[in-house]
């Protein structure tokens, strides 16, 4: 007899392996939102909830950046903070093939592989951020610390001045 369990997606398995407490949220959402919509469907603060962005850089390279959901990214900061002359964000169409994740349910934990990752500064002061649980309708909750941990990503001043 099958057990009705939920669905666990990579970010959370390795969650859960390294001993990281987490929360999960879920909603419902059949294609594509905003971290902004997310946010307001899950009535959290905006600064809470961040956005996973994969960019390329001149080496051909891929970084990913974590920056709140209502922030810009700076591509020059962003190119800086990895050592790159310059960073571009990758076509829609190429997440999958480069993640293993889809749009709207990229996280910088559990890619396919193991990417330069920078958190924004913004998050040091959080008690925990939102960031996509690995599947669209999935979200987890964790401190700014154990994500950096589990995505093995350092802080950098990333995020456009607004």
């Amino acid at each position: 007899m099958a057990k009705n369990k939920e669905i666990k997606t990579n970010a959370m398995r390795i969650l859960e392996r390294e001993k990281i407490p987490f929360r999960q949220y879920t909603y419902e959402c059949e294609e594509f939102i905003d971290g902004i919509q997310i946010a307001d469907k899950l009535s959290q603060p905006h600064e809470k909830v961040y956005k996973t962005l994969v960019t390329v850089g001149n080496s051909k390279n891929y970084f990913v950046f974590v920056i709140p959901i209502e922030a810009e990214l700076d591509l020059k900061k962003a190119a800086r903070s990895v050592g790159e002359k310059s960073v571009s964000m990758i076509p829609v169409k190429d997440i999958n093939q480069v993640t293993g994740y889809i749009r709207g349910g990229c996280t910088a934990i559990g890619m396919k592989k193991q990417y330069v990752t920078r958190l924004s500064e913004s998050a040091k002061g959080q008690e925990s951020i939102i960031i996509s649980g690995g599947r669209i309708g999935s979200q987890i909750e964790l401190s700014p610390e154990d994500f950096i941990r589990a995505a093995r990503a350092e802080y950098a001043d990333i995020a456009a001045e607004q």
